[in-house]
């Protein structure tokens, strides 16, 4: 019973913690969706004001594009006019200035010396962006090829000034319809990643970003901002779970996967992030993935301990119960304890100490009493049975002696017998030879002769006669003492 009854608690637990595991995967799911969707909208939110500011100057700016010295204005109006902007560029097709080569007006926030926001620091006028011609760089060579509105991949290490920026790119076009410049709005990804991160989807989640060259965007760890891609830290030491992972999301794939990092296993739910859709806005696909990554303990931790809490309750309620039935089957079984020993003493011939008197109604006081009555018949029958054998063994004792001296009596007749047979055996020879005599001779035999002849077998008779008269007569003493001795 107790086996069954842990069997079936197993089966109610495993359901119970199966059932629990699967609407906790579902609530993650949704909450992951909610914070993705959350995610998209406020980086959305951000490029968009982005896009929406530099539209702004941008209408301004085509209409004075021969006064190259309000350029720098136009950049420093429009890295002031968003908090979210880190630096402007605006650059112009080599000589499109006459005397000027390149031309460039970059405004940026001060890198060095940055507030909680990074929204107060001072703003540094160049010319120039980092030590390369911006003519070789991604932000200017590939709006001006494709001659369309477009969000660059991040700029890191070399290809920046200071910190990693994502820049919006706006082609600038002249009264021919002549593309002419690009004006580089920058954003810094470290800043994305402070307003992303700053809700939490739980204890230890986070959210990330990922551009389409395998570049963070969005990181709670800024060193990883800073690196070329994911796949260069996976090659110095990630696991191949994360591995694939990043893969799935770089291929512009939906759902979640498994990895493990430090040991752990985690769960990364990822999307491509997809832009809303504005009237004018330019929606070039951009080929990022955004993703929210939780570790298995903050989805199921609540649930394992509480499994395992109740795996420990259970145990102690089985120990409990186990101990509680023990007892209660050990009282119960008592008597039929009782009743085994009297059956194992019955098996070894001790048929004379009785069970205890039970004052119980129930089936084993009922088997009990029924044992005592067998008990008490099987006693008297044993009893009888021995006052039998003892009756028999008397008698066969009896018979023994009695047989002997039919043995001993038999004995002695054969031997009387062979006596008086022997000595019956000489006068037979001699009234043989008689009779034999008379018979051949009698004409030749006097009347003597034959008289002495005849007197030979008369006494030889006799003799004969005398001694089977004392065979019958002792035969019949004999028969007497016999009876007499069976009597």
């Amino acid at each position: 019973m107790v086996f069954y009854g842990l069997v079936l608690l197993t089966i109610t637990l495993v359901a119970m913690f199966q059932f629990a595991h699967k609407a906790l995967k579902d609530e993650a799911m949704s909450c992951a969706e909610q914070t993705l969707d959350a995610t998209v909208q406020q980086i959305d939110n951000i490029l968009l004001s982005v896009e929406q500011t530099s539209g702004n100057v941008y209408v301004e700016l085509i209409q004075h594009l021969d006064q190259p010295e309000r350029m720098l204005g136009y950049a420093q109006k429009l890295v002031e006019s968003n908090e979210y902007i880190d630096g402007c560029a605006i650059v112009f097709r080599p000589d499109y200035y006459p005397g000027r080569h390149l031309y460039m007006a970059y405004m940026h926030r001060h890198c060095s010396d940055e507030s909680v926001k990074g929204f107060t620091r001072p703003l540094v006028a160049q010319d120039t962006f980092t030590d390369r011609p911006y003519t070789e760089q991604r932000w200017y060579t590939e709006p001006m090829k494709s001659k369309r509105a477009c969000w660059i991949d991040p700029l890191k290490n070399q290809e920046t000034e200071c910190n990693p920026l994502v820049t919006f790119c706006l082609p600038i076009y002249d009264r021919n319809r002549e593309c002419v410049g690009v004006v580089g709005v920058d954003v810094k990804i470290e800043l994305l990643s402070q307003i992303i991160l700053a809700v939490k989807p739980s204890p230890r989640g986070y959210a990330i970003m990922l551009a389409r060259n395998g570049s963070f965007i969005v990181h709670p760890d800024e060193s990883k901002l800073t690196a070329q891609t994911v796949f260069v830290q996976l090659q110095q030491g990630g696991d191949a779970s994360m591995q694939e992972a990043a893969e799935a999301m770089l291929a512009g794939e939906q759902g979640e996967k498994p990895f493990w990092k430090n040991g752990e296993l985690w769960h990364v739910f990822y999307r491509p992030f997809v832009r809303t859709q504005v009237p004018g806005r330019a929606m070039e696909p951009l080929a990022w993935s955004v993703g929210v990554v939780y570790p298995v303990d903050d989805i199921y931790g609540d649930c394992n301990r509480l499994f395992n809490y109740l795996i420990g309750g259970s145990a102690l309620a089985l120990l409990v119960l186990f101990v509680l039935l023990w007892i209660v089957v050990s009282r119960q079984l008592k008597p039929l304890e009782l009743l085994t020993r009297s059956a194992r003493r019955i098996a070894r011939g001790d048929y004379d100490q009785q069970l205890p008197d039970t004052h119980r109604q129930d089936e084993i006081g009922q088997l009990q009493d029924s044992f005592n009555h067998v008990q008490q018949s099987l006693t008297a029958y044993i009893r009888q049975q021995r006052r039998l054998n003892t009756e028999l063994q008397e008698r066969g004792e009896a018979l023994d002696k009695t047989y002997e001296s039919l043995q001993n009596s038999n004995k002695v007749k054969v031997a009387f017998l062979h006596h008086m047979t022997n000595q019956m055996v000489q006068p037979a020879e001699l009234m043989g030879r008689s009779v034999t005599k008379l018979c051949n001779n009698y004409g030749r035999m006097t009347l003597d002769e034959v008289t002495r002849e005849v007197e030979v077998i008369e006494n030889e008779m006799k003799t004969i006669v005398d001694l089977t008269d004392q065979m019958l007569a002792t035969a019949q003493d004999q028969t007497g003492k016999e009876e007499d001795a069976h009597e």
